[in-house]
Order: C-alpha cells, then sequence, then structure tokens
C-alpha cells in the first residue's frame, strides 16, 4: 500500500469513528489524540498536511506481517509524529505526539 492510499484509508477511518488506540505506558505523553488533547479534526489536518517524504512503515515489533504506517508532518513549526495500523475495518493508533526536531 503506498502513501495517497494510506492515508486516504487512515482519513475515512477517523471520519467513520472506525479507530482504536493500543494500550500503552505513559499515554499521557504518547497518545494526545486518546486523550482528547487533539480533536478527531485537528488529526485529520496533520494527516493532510503530510507528505510522502514525511512517510514510511515498518513491520509491527510482535506481529511481523502487520505494517506499521509513520507519519512525521510538521505543522505550525511543530513536528508531529503519528504511528498507527490498520486492522480491518478499523485504524489502530500507537503513537499521536509532538517530537523533537
Amino acid at each position: 500500500m503506498g502513501f495517497k492510499e494510506t492515508k486516504r484509508i487512515v482519513i475515512k477511518c477517523i471520519k467513520n469513528g472506525n479507530y482504536s488506540h493500543e494500550v500503552r505506558e505513559k499515554i499521557d505523553l504518547k497518545n494526545v489524540f486518546q486523550t482528547g488533547q487533539i480533536s478527531d479534526e485537528e488529526l485529520i489536518e496533520l494527516i493532510k498536511s503530510t507528505n510522502g517524504n514525511q512517510y514510511e512503515t515498518s513491520k509491527n515489533h510482535i506481529v511481523n506481517n502487520i505494517e506499521v504506517h509513520i507519519l512525521k508532518p510538521i505543522k505550525d513549526s511543530k513536528k508531529w509524529y503519528i504511528k498507527f495500523y490498520f486492522l480491518d475495518p478499523n485504524t489502530v493508533f500507537i503513537s499521536v505526539h509532538e517530537s523533537e526536531f
């Protein structure tokens, strides 16, 4: 799956409410989307602002056949880190947080 298709699907999932969050430690620092510090609309805008140079994939460290998508958009002079994977028909967010440059 390419960058444009990934963006299309994740945005569609957010708009339809088809998402969940992976359980993590320090969730208040690592997933400001889950804690309500940013809204669905704000996350969609961050994702829309991402270009192909700010996108990469990796294998899930627990389940090797799951592709993890990583977006690193820069908005308002802040670098964001958005990490998620798809479990049809949902998106599972691992991290949504500001990152150091």
